[in-house]
């Protein structure tokens, strides 16, 4: 493998399984230090345990992305520990709402507003001053191919991936000139424990969702994470602003 993230540190929510997971891994083995934020405290310690294990460096902060002074607690705690702050991966995020808008509960629908957009922005206010004064770096928002296109019965999150997008943009804007670029992906489905729990719940649901992407499958996690490691890296130097696919085809019918 190689070391572009070597004497980096590389921030991640959402890290204790899935594609959160699989992005840390992927950064520490390419030599960053990793700090990982998530709301599961056995499973973000296991995967920082992960990577100490195999030689790395990892530190994990239990955090609720929702709440702001945890997001800035785990910011914090990069600084303190590795001295720095290089790049960071905003992943955390889950569909709390479901049925048509008539339908869906009301606190369910702020909660996936809370959980999905506003944890980003949280992530996004604490992450661009600790990168800016580190001379410069990566922010990546994970906005789902649900946030370009829209989808029946899970309109809180759609809303709230779209709002992603938007805000990912703007922040671009706003630091280019300082040397911070703040891209977004578009994944698909994703082979994760979230998966698993609710639309690969079964072997017919599993396949109606393989079914809309035209590759004729879901994505491996670490699929995922190659794109993410190149964007969070000084490879994509040239790259700020950007929606990017990884989604098996998904959003280009």
């Amino acid at each position: 493998m190689s070391t572009r993230f070597a004497d980096q540190v590389v921030l991640v929510t959402g890290a204790g399984s899935g594609i959160g997971k699989a992005v840390a891994l992927r950064v520490a083995t390419e030599g960053a230090a990793v700090v990982l934020g998530s709301r599961g405290k056995d499973q973000g310690e296991q995967v920082a345990e992960q990577i100490r294990a195999a030689g790395g460096r990892a530190l994990f902060i239990p955090t609720d992305v929702t709440v702001e002074d945890e997001v800035e607690r785990l910011t914090q705690s990069a600084l303190t520990a590795f001295g720095r702050l290089d790049a960071a991966f905003n992943n955390a995020g889950a569909i709390n709402a479901f049925g048509t808008v008539a339908e869906i509960d009301t606190a369910a629908w702020h909660a996936d507003l809370a959980l999905n957009l506003t944890g980003v922005f949280h992530g996004l206010r604490h992450q661009v001053p600790a990168i800016t004064a580190s001379g410069g770096g990566a922010i990546l928002n994970n906005a789902s191919n649900l946030g370009v296109v829209g989808m029946a019965s899970v309109s809180g999150y759609v809303a709230a991936k779209h709002g992603v997008v938007g805000l990912t943009k703007s922040v671009a804007l706003e630091t280019a000139s300082s040397g911070v670029r703040v891209n977004a992906i578009l994944s698909g489905a994703v082979e994760t424990p979230a998966f698993r729990a609710s639309m690969g719940a079964t072997p017919e649901g599993e396949a109606a969702i393989a079914a809309l992407h035209p590759i004729g499958r879901i994505a491996q996690p670490d699929e995922i994470a190659a794109l993410c490691a190149f964007l969070l890296s000084t490879e994509a130097s040239f790259i700020t602003g950007a929606a990017v696919a990884v989604d098996g085809g998904f959003t280009a019918q």
